[in-house]
């Protein structure tokens, strides 16, 4: 039951940031599912509403029930109610979950209101898996920061694209839609300045059945992203982060829409850390990076990208003409013990590519 629940929890993965996905399945005192929910869309229904309106609208009683949760049942009063409080009315006997909610106004509290209404509380069980899926939540309540996952596409050879540039496809039909789902899962994505003026991508989530889609952050220390960029197309927040503070040139991206903010280090480059901490008073749980190999460099250099998701093709590109056609850059080390370590975390073939993906080692321990 705990599986089904975990199911759920992953199918709600696109539509709840910065909630984390929840899943919630109900067994009757006979032994069969009675109900199931998942966390809706911020400002609605949690997983465990859902189940039991899931249960009332098939006309099963929940008295006696168990209830098997993927995260500890909130105990304060948010957007919605505490779903503590509504399990208890219901007569729910048993409660399973996987793991506790990190959440200040949580932590343990909806165990203790649970048991405190006579009601048998079991925390474990899936508690890897409920992890994963909420590990950019886990990571902002527990460091105050977002789960940085940066993507790259790549040959065998380690390259993006062809000394001309050309670089669609490199990698198959498969590996992009899945690239597009890890996107929509995120709570923000980022990418920066020289990605919008070389590609003038619109990264968007055109996954089949996307219901949202996540902001988008750019880097841009000299406010050089063009009105005209077809990043606006897509309806939702873009947040620019510059350098220094311009007015003439922030008046027509604000006129797009775009928030403008200013974070400057002692470079007069975007603070990169700050602006992580921005990001997660912004509410972003996980962040998505597509950039080019000179952010990607700057962000590793600094310590903060947690994973790498990486598609590799089984192609060879050849001879590049440098680091442009790299998916990162980076000063030359001066020995192995010097580069940066990360362990890996997965390996699947998607269509005729492979995903990998790695970890800072440690990082995930909160």
């Amino acid at each position: 039951m705990i599986e089904r629940a975990l199911h759920l929890a992953r199918l709600a993965l696109p539509d709840t940031p910065p909630n984390p996905a929840v899943g919630c399945v109900l067994v009757g005192t006979d032994g069969g599912v009675i109900g199931e929910g998942r966390t809706q869309a911020v400002g609605g229904p949690h997983a465990e509403i859902m189940a039991l309106r899931d249960a009332q609208a098939r006309g099963h009683s929940t008295a006696g029930a168990t209830a098997y949760v993927t995260l500890e049942p909130c105990a304060h009063h948010g957007r919605t109610g505490p779903c503590c409080e509504a399990l208890a009315a219901a007569g729910i006997a048993r409660v399973v979950a996987s793991l506790e909610d990190p959440n200040p106004q949580v932590a343990g509290q909806g165990f203790a209101r649970l048991r405190a209404a006579g009601i048998e509380v079991t925390v474990g069980p899936g508690a890897a898996e409920a992890r994963e899926i909420t590990i950019g939540f886990l990571s902002r309540m527990a460091r105050g920061l977002p789960w940085v996952r940066m993507k790259a596409a790549a040959s065998l050879d380690g390259r993006t694209a062809l000394p001309d540039g050309t670089s669609q496809w490199i990698t198959g039909e498969a590996a992009r839609a899945d690239g597009h789902a890890w996107r929509a899962r995120a709570g923000a994505l980022l990418t920066g300045v020289g990605t919008v003026l070389e590609d003038d991508p619109r990264l968007d989530v055109r996954h089949p059945g996307a219901t949202r889609q996540p902001p988008l952050v750019v880097v841009d220390s000299r406010l050089q992203t063009p009105p005209g960029a077809r990043i606006f197309e897509a309806q939702r927040p873009v947040w620019i982060y510059a350098a220094a503070d311009d007015a003439a040139r922030a008046a027509p991206l604000q006129a797009r829409g775009a928030t403008v903010s200013v974070l400057p280090n002692a470079r007069g480059k975007v603070d990169l850390a700050a602006l992580m901490a921005d990001l997660a008073r912004r509410e972003v749980n996980e962040l998505h990076v597509e950039a080019g190999h000179k952010l990607n460099g700057s962000l590793l250099r600094e310590g903060l990208v947690d994973e790498l998701l990486l598609y590799l093709a089984p192609k060879l590109l050849g001879e590049g003409m440098g680091v442009a056609e790299r998916p990162f850059a980076g000063a030359a080390l001066a020995g192995l013990d010097a580069a940066p370590a990360f362990e890996f975390h997965g390996v699947e073939r998607i269509g005729p590519d492979l995903r990998l993906v790695a970890r800072i080692p440690g990082r995930d321990a909160f």
